[in-house]
């Protein structure tokens, strides 16, 4: 089986580019794509324990990788939240899953969202790593619009190694990353 169309660009591409860039000795040194974590947070889910699983099953056939739930770790009585009750959903890929589904989402899902004119680039962490929000499940191609019951959105983190946000920005861009111009 061939390597994800990413990876290859990934070591045949933006190693060298961003070695040169940041004057590495190594390429070692090169920041890379960890892994990315998409978590769904399902509020609903406390009055009707059934979206759960269609929770689930979304994030299981946008990702191609088994979803697992998520539990309230805190009780909160205004939401009538006990601890330990599920209230999300959440799936965390590497190697070649991770490359694909980033490659589905640059080329597919993030053009089909509505008056798109890019990411804003003010996801990262300070260390790095770059959160984005989805407002709708229904970009994703495996997610079929008739049974769908309740739109929701998710949280997607791209966990990289760089050190600073500006290794990160490069890192994300040079992989095709589609950012709104920055100012």
């Amino acid at each position: 089986m061939a390597n994800p169309r990413l990876k290859d660009k990934y070591l045949n591409e933006i190693v060298p580019a961003l070695k040169e860039k940041f004057q590495y000795k190594s390429i070692m040194q090169v920041p890379k794509l960890e892994k990315i974590s998409i978590n769904k947070g399902i509020g609903s889910a406390v009055a009707d324990k059934k979206l759960i699983g269609v929770g689930i099953d979304e994030l299981t056939a946008i990702t191609g990788q088994k979803a697992v739930q998520t539990i309230a770790k805190n009780s909160i009585s205004n939401f009538k939240l006990r601890e330990g009750m599920p209230i999300g959903a959440k799936v965390t890929l590497r190697g070649d899953k991770m490359y694909e589904f980033l490659d589905r989402l640059m080329s597919i899902a993030l053009p089909r969202v509505r008056d798109f004119r890019g990411i804003k680039d003010k996801g990262f962490d300070g260390r790095g790593n770059y959160t984005l929000g989805v407002t709708e499940q229904i970009i994703f191609p495996e997610i079929s619009i008739d049974k769908v019951t309740q739109i929701s959105g998710m949280n997607i983190t791209l966990v990289t190694s760089a050190k600073t946000d500006e290794e990160s920005y490069e890192l994300l861009k040079a992989f095709g990353m589609p950012f709104a111009n920055r100012k």
